[in-house]
């Protein structure tokens, strides 16, 4: 059973937001409504939930980036020869395994392929006719009870050089299942700083799936969509639900906000992690590194809390903090590499976290890193 909480007062706020901010938050939740759905030669691919973006759709070609363990999706293809199909899925789990069910009951071939990364996975499929089919990537521990590990960071920015030592420390931890980051990817949010990241995520031995910060809105519009997949969205694996929202611009889009809802509502009474890049309130007070309006952050605080949502993670301010906001456990950690808040002694690090779902039991622990002189 989770443990419930006491709500915090709603504080009723004047301040207003620019119509800027709240325009381009909701913007970029629009463009997370496109993720996950293209057309091609092959067909039109429909990905459940958003929870990964078509890379490449070919005559005979499926490339997806995942942002979830589990990425399920469906491909309608037209009338016609039905030719065999590769299908690739980057950013997923070494251990996934895809799955393919024909609507006409049909056998379907499913081949593994051998890959050059862990995170890479591939398979060739043989379709008996132009029947839709349905595919889902999982890992054999998909339905598994039992605790697990996964990581926490944010704030690479213009550390791009240095995060592999990062990632080599993140590969020594077995029990790591995946990567979450918290926004601040790049420092500019160019095409080729994402790319960038991406390329050098290709060091990490399990994927990592990150949210959108306030440096990914610096270029282009849809980039990070087109790269990375949505910023808010929302996945459960082994019985764990994890929400990540955009929180960029300070604020959540009241679109965005809407999802919420669905998305506290199937966690009520399951353990809940919660990640985003500003945090609502800033602990120290010292940078205001916070939500623009602390109306809008604490309503967000009690609808978390009121949900039984179990632990926040945060990034935007560059340093380690530990506290508590509505009585859930919250964690600022923005050690990726940015330019650290100075004489707090941090350095760069992430969070290495225990979930246990059957106790809703979540231990974070800091690891730090140290870049080599």
């Amino acid at each position: 059973m989770k443990r419930g909480r006491g709500l915090v007062a709603v504080v009723i706020g004047a301040a207003s937001l620019g119509t800027g901010c709240l325009d381009a938050a909701d913007g970029r939740a629009r463009l997370d409504l496109l993720v996950g759905h293209a057309e091609g030669s092959p067909g039109a691919v429909d990905v459940d939930d958003g929870l990964a973006t078509v890379r490449e759709l070919g005559p005979s070609t499926i490339r997806l980036w995942a942002q979830a363990p589990v990425v399920s999706f469906r491909l309608a293809p037209p009338a016609g020869d039905a030719a065999p199909l590769s299908v690739t899925v980057e950013n997923a789990l070494p251990d996934a395994e895809l799955t393919v069910t024909a609507a006409d009951g049909g056998a379907v071939s499913v081949t593994a392929e051998a890959t050059e990364r862990g995170t890479v996975r591939r398979w060739t499929v043989t379709r008996p006719s132009d029947t839709p089919l349905g595919f889902t990537v999982a890992p054999p521990d998909a339905g598994q009870l039992t605790p697990y590990r996964f990581a926490v960071f944010g704030d690479v920015q213009e550390a791009i050089d240095r995060v592999g030592d990062i990632y080599q420390r993140m590969n020594l931890e077995p029990e790591l299942r995946f990567v979450l980051i918290a926004g601040d990817l790049t420092q500019r949010g160019e095409f080729g700083e994402l790319a960038r990241f991406q390329r050098e995520l290709l060091a990490l031995r399990i994927p990592c799936y990150a949210t959108v910060g306030n440096h990914e809105l610096g270029s282009a519009e849809g980039l990070f969509q087109q790269r990375y997949g949505r910023g808010s969205y929302h996945f459960v694996f082994r019985g764990v639900h994890f929400t990540l929202l955009d929180s960029a611009s300070a604020m959540i889009s009241p679109l965005t906000s809407g999802w919420l809802d669905a998305w506290l509502e199937a966690g009520a009474t399951s353990p809940h992690v919660v990640a985003m890049h500003v945090p609502p309130l800033d602990p120290t007070g010292i940078r205001n590194g916070a939500f623009a309006s602390r109306g809008e952050a604490s309503a967000l605080l009690s609808r978390l809390a009121r949900a039984n949502v179990d632990i926040t993670f945060y990034g935007h301010v560059h340093t380690f903090r530990a506290f508590t906001n509505a009585g859930i456990p919250a964690y600022i950690t923005g050690g990726g590499g940015a330019i650290p808040e100075k004489f707090d002694g941090i350095g760069r690090h992430y969070l290495s976290v225990e979930v246990d779902p059957a106790s809703s039991r979540i231990d974070p622990t800091l690891v730090r890193v140290y870049p080599e002189e």
